[in-house]
């Protein structure tokens, strides 16, 4: 028999995947992202790599906030999605054709890009460095060799941010 974690962590981790059971985020998590979207644009006791994404909705066409973790990689910027394929803000920005607010502080219109499966692992690795909230989600450790990052790859979708065009 399994022995429950009674870890802080564990626990973290246990409400962590309560809160977006089937990939989708309960009314508590829905609130709570909420509050981060603004506490990030607003710089108000954010993390240092946490940004707001603004995105034009693809049904109702009103800009949409979503609290995020940038992930610096290589000299370049990226987004990670820690709920997969099937998550509104990763629909949004496909809709959009990349176009984005950036928000930090600050406003910043970018592109977003879609990077290709074979090149998102070690971003994905990196990501899960700097966001520990999402280690409940992918199914890998934040430890594990790169080869199970490039399994599980093709399942998360990563974007580059890129400067908006002028």
């Amino acid at each position: 028999m399994k022995q429950a974690d009674t870890t802080s962590a564990g626990m973290l981790h246990r409400l962590d995947r309560w809160m977006y059971r089937g990939g989708r985020p309960n009314r508590l998590a829905r609130v709570l992202n909420r509050i981060g979207a603004v506490q990030y644009a607003h710089r108000i006791a954010a993390p240092r790599q946490a940004v707001t994404l603004e995105v034009v909705g693809r049904r109702t066409g009103k800009a949409i906030s979503f609290p995020l973790v940038l992930t610096p990689y290589d000299g370049q910027r990226y987004l990670v999605s820690m709920l997969g394929e099937h998550t509104n803000w990763v629909r949004n920005v496909r809709a959009a054709d990349g176009r984005a607010v950036l928000r930090s502080g600050h406003r910043e219109p970018v592109r977003l890009v879609e990077v290709e499966p074979a090149a998102r692992a070690a971003i994905l690795q990196k990501f899960l460095e700097l966001a520990p909230g999402a280690r409940a989600h992918l199914p890998v450790d934040r430890t594990a060799p790169l080869a199970e990052f490039e399994r599980i790859a093709a399942d998360y979708p990563v974007f580059r941010i890129t400067p908006a065009p002028a």
